[in-house]
């Protein structure tokens, strides 16, 4: 007997499908000299951990470079950057990690300088539509201070989208929904 799909099934079994990435978590090469850790936990609506989300990031280097040549002051010259990483937590534990480098900072519109981050994406089941957010670093408080992204935030919820400093890099945990529910951005 078979069952007709449902909404929530429609991403479901499908999810996987073309989607492996060969260097993964790596942004960055093995062994990059300055290599950080950046992962935490995806949190649903009801606190619980996605046991099967996964997490795309692209950032700058620590010049404010990008590994492409679209116009972002000149292609990074970091040996083995990427830039791009993706992680699928397959632990069940919800957790997710990329190895890369602190970026620096990146002239946006108009030239205005954004405070060093890494764009993030979030993908699970039952998304029909990526979740788009932003992390940025504690230890950059002047560069988040004049933020023109970060600044449109209303400042109560600007939190949820600063990561802390631990031992091997930063922990950033994305909460889908709920009360401490991550900014994400309409695009």
């Amino acid at each position: 007997m078979g069952f007709a799909l449902t909404p929530s099934q429609t991403v479901g079994p499908f999810f996987a499908i073309g989607l492996p990435w060969e260097q993964g978590r790596f942004a960055v090469v093995e062994g990059t000299p300055g290599a950080i850790r950046v992962g935490g936990v995806v949190y649903d609506g009801a606190g619980e951990p996605v046991p099967d989300a996964m997490i795309e990031t692209w950032q700058a280097d620590p010049e404010g470079r990008f590994a492409d040549v679209y116009g972002f002051g000149g292609r990074s010259e970091l040996v083995g950057f990427r830039g791009f990483a993706r992680f699928a937590a397959e632990d069940g534990d919800g957790s997710w990690e990329v190895v890369t480098v602190k970026p620096g900072a990146v002239a946006g519109v108009g030239g205005v300088v954004q405070a060093p981050h890494v764009d993030v994406s979030v993908f699970a089941r039952g998304m029909l539509d990526r979740c788009v957010t932003r992390i940025y670093f504690a230890d950059e408080p002047e560069a988040n201070a004049t933020d023109p992204v970060l600044s449109r935030i209303p400042e109560h919820r600007r939190q949820t989208l600063i990561a802390e400093p631990t031992e091997q890099g930063y922990r950033f945990d994305i909460h889908l929904q709920g009360p401490d529910e991550t900014v994400f951005f309409d695009l």
